[in-house]
């Protein structure tokens, strides 16, 4: 009986390496940099004189979205509104008759730092930051409804210019950096409300301040730092989520983000 020829057997290739879910990629890494980057640049720009005009039609769309929950919370505990007032330089204030008061004042802080967290998930990732810059859009032109002011019109709609440039740089991945700094401003609205009241004793005091009169016992630090704590937290588990869910190089973002009105 003859033997049948020896078939040398293919070799097995070595298991690929898997990353630990909470572990970023190369490519997320610089991504965590930028977010440190980012903070320290926003509070920067928001208490130099003259600095904080370059940022204005950010600032109106953080305090936008800030009094937006207040409105929405009052509304939504049977409150009616009164007065909405939005500044770049006096702040933002939401004056009601009824409601929760807990409520409506709570909603504003949780609902900056839960929008802001969203953004900093979406620079994570191409396609989301893509869906996320309609509504950047649409917030920046919202507050020129209370804007007079010819040069915050002429920068906002400079911003709006670069919205739109950024869909077309790099395949739409400079949107990412866009709605990472405007998710940073947002997520640490406490700190940029608080340093207002210190250094520039605008019109509008902090909610931080509100909490102290509604409820005395607890001063105006201390409440300022308890939300400290809470954004800090919630930034933390937006960035986890946005390193567990987009594990993607360049080359898949590239793919995936195509297939959403490419350019």
């Amino acid at each position: 009986m003859a033997t049948p020829p020896y078939v040398p057997r293919p070799p097995v290739a070595p298991p690929m390496p898997t990353i630990p879910p909470l572990q970023p990629t190369h490519d997320q890494v610089p991504t965590l940099y930028v977010i440190v980057v980012f903070a320290v640049v926003i509070f920067a720009f928001w208490n130099i004189p003259g600095a904080r005009v370059v940022i204005n039609p950010l600032k109106l769309f953080t305090i936008g979205w800030h009094e937006l929950c207040h409105i929405v919370a009052a509304i939504l505990t049977g409150g009616s509104v009164v007065r909405v007032c939005i500044d770049p330089d006096l702040g933002g204030a939401t004056n009601v008759e009824g409601g929760i008061p807990l409520i409506i004042l709570s909603a504003g802080y949780i609902g900056s730092t839960l929008f802001g967290g969203v953004l900093i998930m979406a620079g994570f990732d191409t396609l989301v930051s893509k869906i996320m810059s309609f509504i950047i859009g649409i917030g920046l032109l919202c507050p020129l409804v209370q804007v007079r002011d010819k040069l915050t019109i002429l920068l906002t709609l400079c911003y709006e210019g670069l919205l739109v440039g950024f869909w077309f740089i790099d395949h739409a991945q400079a949107l990412r950096w866009y709605c990472l700094f405007l998710g940073v401003m947002n997520a640490l609205y406490v700190v940029w409300d608080i340093a207002d009241d210190k250094y520039f004793r605008k019109a509008n005091d902090s909610d931080a301040t509100q909490f102290w009169v509604l409820y005395p016992s607890i001063g105006a630090h201390l409440w300022a730092l308890l939300w400290i704590i809470f954004e800090l937290g919630v930034i933390t588990g937006f960035v986890l989520v946005g390193i567990v869910c987009f594990k993607y190089d360049r080359d898949q973002m590239y793919a995936q983000a195509a297939e959403f009105l490419p350019t």
